[in-house]
C-alpha cells in the first residue's frame, strides 16, 4: 500500500477515511482550509457537504459512490466548492482515501486560503491555470493602464486643441462648437463680442511682452466678471466673444456689459509702467425659438461693436437691424479701421 507520506507529495488534497467514516489522515493542503480545526478524527460528512450526488448521506451511501465523481462544500465560514473522488482501499479496514480538488473555484480558493505552488502537486493542471489566469490579469491590467494613459492624452489634446495657449481662455474653435450647439437649441442666449480699445498703442509703446501681459489680464478680468456657466474665447489678436446661455433679461446683458468695461478700463501696471486701454461691446441677444446662423449671429454682433466704436469706444451696443445703414458697404467687418 502507498502510504501516506506519498499520498501527501502526490496529492497533497487527499484523505484517508477509516469503515466508520472518521478521518484518519488528511494532506497538507485540505488541512490548510480548516487551519483552526484538527481534522483527524472527524467525521468527513460532518466537515463536508455532499452536494451532488444527493443520495449520499451517510458512509455507505459514499462507499457506494466510487468512480463517481463528487460534488462537496467545506464546512466552514468560506463554504469552497470542491469536486471529489472516493476510492477504497483493497484491504479488509474498510478504509476509502478521497481526493479532492478545487475546479473552478480554485482562484478564490488561493486567495481565501492563501495558497501557493507549493500546495499543488507539480503536474496538477491546476498550477498551468494559476498562471494563465496571473498572466491574463497581468496583462488586463497592463491594457487598462495603457487605455488610462491613452484617454488622459486625448483629453489633454483636445483640451489644448480648445484652448488659447497666451490666455487659457477657449479659442475659435471652441466658440464654434458651443455657438453651433446653442444655435441648434431653442433656449435662449447671447453674445458679446469684445475688441480692446488702444491696444496697438499699447504694443507700440511697451512693446509686445506688455501686449502679452494685458491680453493675460483682461482675459482673467473677463471670467472673473462673467458666471461660470459662460465661455469667454479669445478669436483673435485683441479680439474676444463671450458666449451667455440662459439669458433672461436685457438689465443683465447691460450690467455684466459694464463691469467688464469698468473693470478693464483700471490701468494694467507692466515694468513700471502702467498701461491703458479700454472695451468697446457688440452685444447680440437671441430670444428662445428664433432662427439664425452662426455666420449672421457673428456679424450682427460685429455690426454691433462697429456701432460702439463709433460711439466712441469703451461702450456697449446692442444689436438691431437699423444699425446696418451706418455700416460702411466698402469696408470689410472684420478688417474695419475703427478697431484700433
Amino acid at each position: 500500500m502507498i502510504g501516506p507520506a506519498v499520498l501527501d507529495v502526490l496529492c497533497p488534497m487527499h484523505l484517508t477515511l477509516n469503515a466508520s467514516g472518521h478521518i484518519t489522515h488528511a494532506g497538507p493542503t485540505v488541512a490548510k482550509l480548516f487551519p483552526f480545526r484538527p481534522l483527524v478524527g472527524e467525521r468527513f460528512l460532518e466537515v463536508f457537504s455532499v452536494k451532488r450526488p444527493k443520495s449520499v448521506v451517510s458512509i455507505a451511501d459514499l462507499r457506494r459512490a466510487s468512480q463517481v465523481k463528487l460534488h462537496l462544500e467545506t464546512r466552514n465560514d468560506h463554504r469552497t466548492e470542491l469536486k471529489g473522488e472516493m476510492v477504497p482501499i483493497l484491504d479488509d479496514s474498510g478504509s476509502i482515501i478521497v481526493n479532492l480538488s478545487f475546479g473552478i473555484s480554485i482562484i478564490e480558493s488561493v486567495r481565501d486560503y492563501r495558497l501557493t505552488n507549493c500546495d499543488f502537486a507539480t503536474t496538477d493542471l491546476a498550477i498551468e491555470m494559476l498562471y494563465l489566469v496571473e498572466a491574463k490579469s497581468a496583462a488586463m491590467e497592463a491594457s487598462r493602464k495603457l487605455n488610462q494613459r491613452l484617454q488622459g492624452a486625448k483629453v489633454a489634446a483636445e483640451e489644448q486643441a480648445f484652448t488659447d495657449t497666451l490666455t487659457g481662455l477657449k479659442n475659435r474653435r471652441a466658440m464654434d462648437h458651443i455657438l453651433g450647439r446653442l444655435i441648434k437649441g431653442t433656449d435662449p442666449f447671447a453674445v458679446m463680442q469684445i475688441d480692446l480699445d488702444y491696444f496697438k498703442e499699447v504694443n507700440d509703446t511697451f512693446g509686445h511682452a506688455a501686449g502679452d501681459h494685458v491680453l493675460q489680464i483682461v482675459a482673467q478680468a473677463m471670467v472673473e466678471e462673467t458666471r461660470d456657466s459662460d465661455t469667454v474665447a479669445r478669436v483673435g489678436g485683441d479680439e474676444f466673444i463671450v458666449v451667455l446661455p440662459d439669458i433672461q433679461s436685457h438689465e443683465t446683458l447691460l450690467r455684466v456689459g459694464e463691469r467688464i468695461i469698468k473693470r478693464l478700463e483700471v490701468p494694467i501696471p507692466f515694468n513700471g509702467e502702467h498701461c491703458r486701454i479700454s472695451a468697446s461691446i457688440g452685444t447680440v441677444w437671441r430670444h428662445g425659438g428664433s432662427k439664425t446662423t452662426m455666420e449672421a449671429l457673428l456679424e450682427d454682433a460685429d455690426i454691433a461693436l462697429y456701432a460702439s466704436k463709433r460711439a466712441g469706444r469703451a461702450c456697449q451696443t446692442f444689436y438691431t437691424p437699423h444699425l446696418r445703414d451706418a455700416v460702411p458697404t466698402d469696408v470689410s467687418l472684420q478688417t474695419r479701421d475703427a478697431r484700433a
